[in-house]
Protein backbone atom coordinates (compact mmCIF):
# COMPACT_ATOMS: atom_id res chain seq x y z
CA UNK A 1 0.00 0.00 0.00
CA UNK A 2 1.69 3.30 -0.80
CA UNK A 3 0.86 6.60 1.88
CA UNK A 4 0.55 9.80 1.13
CA UNK A 5 4.46 11.80 1.56
CA UNK A 6 3.95 14.83 3.75
CA UNK A 7 5.56 17.51 2.01
CA UNK A 8 9.09 18.34 3.22
CA UNK A 9 8.34 22.19 4.04
CA UNK A 10 5.56 24.01 5.71
CA UNK A 11 2.53 24.42 3.72
CA UNK A 12 3.35 28.19 3.38
CA UNK A 13 7.13 28.00 3.36
CA UNK A 14 6.68 28.64 -0.90
CA UNK A 15 4.75 31.82 -0.29
CA UNK A 16 3.55 33.78 -2.41
CA UNK A 17 5.22 32.02 -5.17
CA UNK A 18 2.50 28.56 -4.57
CA UNK A 19 0.21 29.75 -2.01
CA UNK A 20 -0.58 27.52 1.35
CA UNK A 21 -4.14 27.07 -0.26
CA UNK A 22 -3.13 25.82 -3.50
CA UNK A 23 -0.07 23.35 -1.18
CA UNK A 24 -3.52 22.07 0.95
CA UNK A 25 -5.81 21.65 -2.46
CA UNK A 26 -2.49 19.55 -4.41
CA UNK A 27 -0.78 17.86 -2.24
CA UNK A 28 -3.55 17.04 0.14
CA UNK A 29 -6.41 16.80 -1.97
CA UNK A 30 -5.30 15.94 -5.49
CA UNK A 31 -2.39 13.98 -5.01
CA UNK A 32 -4.19 11.72 -1.86
CA UNK A 33 -6.47 11.30 -4.10
CA UNK A 34 -4.28 9.35 -6.68
CA UNK A 35 -2.85 7.40 -3.59
CA UNK A 36 -5.90 6.19 -2.31
CA UNK A 37 -7.26 5.55 -6.13
CA UNK A 38 -3.79 2.96 -6.99
CA UNK A 39 -4.61 1.49 -3.39
CA UNK A 40 -8.28 0.30 -4.56
CA UNK A 41 -6.62 -0.42 -8.17
CA UNK A 42 -4.06 -2.72 -7.61
CA UNK A 43 -5.67 -4.96 -4.86
CA UNK A 44 -6.12 -8.69 -6.12
CA UNK A 45 -3.79 -7.60 -9.36
CA UNK A 46 -0.33 -8.67 -10.30
CA UNK A 47 0.55 -5.04 -8.94
CA UNK A 48 -0.40 -5.41 -5.57
CA UNK A 49 2.99 -5.20 -4.29
CA UNK A 50 4.82 -3.70 -7.29
CA UNK A 51 6.65 -0.11 -6.89
CA UNK A 52 5.24 2.76 -8.35
CA UNK A 53 8.27 2.20 -11.04
CA UNK A 54 7.43 -1.24 -12.20
CA UNK A 55 3.79 0.18 -12.57
CA UNK A 56 5.05 3.30 -14.55
CA UNK A 57 6.55 1.31 -16.61
CA UNK A 58 4.23 -1.88 -17.24
CA UNK A 59 0.62 -1.06 -16.36
CA UNK A 60 -1.51 0.36 -17.93
CA UNK A 61 -5.51 2.53 -17.56
CA UNK A 62 -6.30 3.19 -14.17
CA UNK A 63 -3.89 1.47 -12.82
CA UNK A 64 -1.14 3.43 -14.48
CA UNK A 65 -2.41 7.07 -14.86
CA UNK A 66 -2.68 6.89 -10.26
CA UNK A 67 0.12 4.98 -10.01
CA UNK A 68 1.90 7.61 -12.40
CA UNK A 69 0.35 10.50 -10.43
CA UNK A 70 1.37 9.58 -7.49
CA UNK A 71 5.44 9.07 -8.69
CA UNK A 72 4.95 12.55 -10.56
CA UNK A 73 3.60 14.39 -7.83
CA UNK A 74 5.95 13.41 -5.14
CA UNK A 75 8.77 14.32 -7.77
CA UNK A 76 7.11 17.19 -8.13
CA UNK A 77 6.97 17.61 -4.25
CA UNK A 78 9.77 17.28 -3.59
CA UNK A 79 12.19 19.76 -6.18
CA UNK A 80 10.99 23.03 -4.15
CA UNK A 81 12.38 24.94 -1.10
CA UNK A 82 11.76 28.02 0.62
CA UNK A 83 15.17 29.05 -0.12
CA UNK A 84 16.55 27.42 -2.60
CA UNK A 85 19.95 27.30 -5.05
CA UNK A 86 18.99 29.55 -7.60
CA UNK A 87 21.52 27.89 -10.28
CA UNK A 88 22.70 24.32 -10.54
CA UNK A 89 26.30 23.32 -9.87
CA UNK A 90 28.74 22.89 -12.06
CA UNK A 91 28.30 19.09 -13.73
CA UNK A 92 24.69 20.05 -14.18
CA UNK A 93 25.29 23.82 -15.66
CA UNK A 94 27.96 21.91 -17.95
CA UNK A 95 25.24 19.24 -19.30
CA UNK A 96 22.99 22.88 -19.86
CA UNK A 97 25.42 24.57 -21.64
CA UNK A 98 26.15 21.94 -23.76
CA UNK A 99 22.73 20.49 -24.69
CA UNK A 100 20.73 24.00 -24.60
CA UNK A 101 23.58 26.78 -25.00
CA UNK A 102 23.09 28.86 -21.68
CA UNK A 103 20.86 28.27 -18.56
CA UNK A 104 18.87 30.89 -19.50
CA UNK A 105 18.12 29.38 -23.03
CA UNK A 106 16.92 26.19 -21.19
CA UNK A 107 14.56 27.91 -18.97
CA UNK A 108 12.90 29.60 -21.63
CA UNK A 109 12.86 26.57 -23.56
CA UNK A 110 11.49 24.26 -20.62
CA UNK A 111 9.12 27.66 -20.14
CA UNK A 112 7.63 27.25 -23.56
CA UNK A 113 7.36 23.63 -23.81
CA UNK A 114 5.16 23.97 -19.96
CA UNK A 115 3.49 26.66 -21.62
CA UNK A 116 2.60 25.46 -24.61
CA UNK A 117 1.41 22.01 -23.65
CA UNK A 118 -2.18 21.54 -24.89
CA UNK A 119 -4.33 20.56 -22.08
CA UNK A 120 -3.41 18.49 -18.84
CA UNK A 121 0.33 17.56 -18.85
CA UNK A 122 4.09 18.10 -17.56
CA UNK A 123 7.34 19.60 -19.01
CA UNK A 124 10.27 17.71 -17.75
CA UNK A 125 13.77 17.95 -18.05
CA UNK A 126 15.32 14.53 -18.52
CA UNK A 127 18.27 12.81 -19.51
CA UNK A 128 19.08 9.98 -21.52
CA UNK A 129 21.40 6.66 -21.18
CA UNK A 130 23.98 8.84 -22.84
CA UNK A 131 23.84 11.93 -20.91
CA UNK A 132 21.99 14.14 -23.26
CA UNK A 133 19.61 16.23 -21.78
CA UNK A 134 16.64 16.72 -23.14
CA UNK A 135 12.78 18.67 -22.68
CA UNK A 136 9.90 16.57 -23.04
CA UNK A 137 6.30 17.13 -22.75
CA UNK A 138 3.90 14.96 -22.02
CA UNK A 139 0.16 14.28 -21.31
CA UNK A 140 -1.80 13.51 -18.54
CA UNK A 141 -0.19 10.80 -16.17
CA UNK A 142 2.53 9.70 -18.39
CA UNK A 143 6.00 9.28 -17.52
CA UNK A 144 9.61 9.53 -18.56
CA UNK A 145 10.34 6.23 -16.89
CA UNK A 146 8.36 4.82 -20.00
CA UNK A 147 10.85 5.83 -22.50
CA UNK A 148 13.86 4.60 -20.42
CA UNK A 149 14.55 8.34 -19.70
CA UNK A 150 15.36 9.44 -16.45
CA UNK A 151 13.96 12.86 -15.06
CA UNK A 152 15.55 15.33 -13.58
CA UNK A 153 12.44 18.30 -12.90
CA UNK A 154 9.08 18.23 -13.63
CA UNK A 155 6.27 21.61 -14.06
CA UNK A 156 2.82 20.08 -13.17
CA UNK A 157 0.60 21.71 -15.96
CA UNK A 158 -2.53 20.75 -14.75
CA UNK A 159 -4.40 23.76 -13.89
CA UNK A 160 -4.92 22.11 -10.11
CA UNK A 161 -1.34 22.99 -9.75
CA UNK A 162 -2.10 26.74 -10.39
CA UNK A 163 -5.28 27.85 -10.76
CA UNK A 164 -6.03 29.04 -7.22
CA UNK A 165 -2.69 30.70 -7.23
CA UNK A 166 -2.87 32.61 -10.88
CA UNK A 167 -6.33 31.51 -12.69
CA UNK A 168 -5.40 31.36 -15.83
CA UNK A 169 -1.96 32.68 -16.18
CA UNK A 170 0.04 29.58 -16.91
CA UNK A 171 2.64 31.19 -18.07
CA UNK A 172 2.59 33.88 -14.72
CA UNK A 173 2.76 30.24 -12.47
CA UNK A 174 5.80 29.20 -14.23
CA UNK A 175 7.44 32.25 -13.59
CA UNK A 176 7.20 31.88 -10.57
CA UNK A 177 8.11 27.85 -10.55
CA UNK A 178 11.95 29.07 -10.68
CA UNK A 179 11.79 31.27 -8.13
CA UNK A 180 10.93 27.88 -5.79
CA UNK A 181 13.04 25.01 -7.72
CA UNK A 182 16.04 23.99 -5.73
CA UNK A 183 18.94 23.31 -8.55
CA UNK A 184 20.78 21.22 -5.84
CA UNK A 185 18.14 19.06 -5.27
CA UNK A 186 17.90 18.50 -9.86
CA UNK A 187 22.04 18.16 -9.19
CA UNK A 188 21.53 15.51 -7.17
CA UNK A 189 18.98 13.21 -9.42
CA UNK A 190 21.80 14.41 -11.99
Amino acid sequence: MFTLPPLPYAYDALEPHITRQTLEFHHDKHHNAYVEKVNGLIKGTPFENANLETIIKDADGGIFNNGAQVWNHTFYFAQFDPKPNTTPGAALTEAIHRDFGSLKDFKEKFADAAATLFGSGWAWLVVDQDGKLSILQTSNAENPLRKGLKPLLTCDVWEHAYYLDVQNKRPAYIENFWKVLDWKKIEARF
